[in-house]
């Protein structure tokens, strides 16, 4: 795929494109002094650093250093200079010369500031707090992917259970993209019938919801769970890490100590394809009791 930059005024297409040049002391950036950093006008690479910036008097702005590997130099078409341009996107960004001593680095990027996007300090603050808030709620919020007979059973047990946001059932395991519930129960998608269980652990553990899900199906029965029979029935943890992988091995362990055959298999996640609506909290909405699940506690 093609990789979208941002869309360019005329006057942008013939400096960063065409490899124009604007007029001398006329650009946003010449005389100006805001610490920050310089991105790409076209696709908003970082280049450069408002300490890199000093002023030359030669009617662009001037950097005497890059942020490292944002630059590339290629030979100029008029054969005497070099020509600067974002090592991301190849856009026209202006010339550099070394020698002139007017730094102790003795270079200067000489860049058009239509080339250029400038993000003030404060602003890159604001969206390093912004990222910084928006990893901890994700840090705080998990997924758990089980499979242990009809969807409808699994999702009304472990929706009760402390901690757990939200529960959705749909299929996992298979080739197709997209399943419907049509195609997965003809058994020729691979697909299982899988419960997707968010989860704040600070609340509940995947060790506590893991047995849980043992607790809740029969993981010893290997053509489907109770009446329902057929592969897209089998009993399986999709783990996304090594952690949870080996959490659920330790429970079969236990289970297997007990004396029970555990079928269950531990497969890596894959893409979870949500259900149709109509099976989402499909016993509250009908005001049903699961009728192949049952709770025995076995831990």
């Amino acid at each position: 795929m093609t990789e979208q930059f941002k869309p360019l005024t005329d006057e942008e297409k013939h400096v960063i494109l065409n490899k124009g040049t604007e007029r001398p002391f006329v650009g946003k950036y010449d005389d100006f002094t805001e610490g920050g950093l310089y991105l790409c006008k076209q696709c908003e690479a970082p280049l450069y650093k408002s300490q890199h910036k000093f002023q030359s008097t030669c009617g662009w702005p001037s950097f005497d250093d890059e942020i490292s590997g944002a630059v590339k130099k290629v030979p100029d078409n008029d054969g005497r200079r070099v020509e600067i341009v974002c090592a991301h996107c190849e856009g026209h960004l202006g010339h550099v010369f070394e020698g002139e001593r007017l730094t102790e680095n003795n270079i200067r990027h000489c860049v058009n500031s239509i080339s250029m996007k400038f993000v003030s300090t404060d602003d890159l603050k604001k969206q390093d707090s912004k990222n910084q808030a928006s990893d901890k709620k994700q840090s705080e919020i998990k997924t758990a992917y089980f499979a242990g007979g009809c969807f409808w059973g699994v999702e009304h047990f472990l929706q009760k259970q402390d901690g757990v946001l939200s529960v959705e059932s749909g299929y996992m395991g298979g080739a197709s993209q997209n399943p419907t519930y049509q195609e997965v129960c003809g058994k020729n998608s691979g697909h299982l019938e899988v419960v997707e269980v968010s989860y704040k652990p600070k609340e509940v553990s995947f060790e506590t919801l893991t047995k849980l899900f043992f607790e809740i199906h029969d993981p010893t029965q290997s053509d489907g769970q109770g009446p329902d029979l057929g592969p897209q029935y089998a009993s399986a943890v999709f783990y996304q890490n090594d952690e949870e992988k080996q959490v659920s091995k330790k429970l079969i362990s236990l289970l297997e100590d007990k004396g029970l055959t555990v079928v269950t298999e531990l497969i890596p996640a894959e893409t979870f394809w949500k259900a149709e609506d109509y099976h989402q909290d499909y016993y509250q909405k009908n005001g049903q009791q699961p009728y192949c699940h049952s709770y025995q506690k076995r831990f």
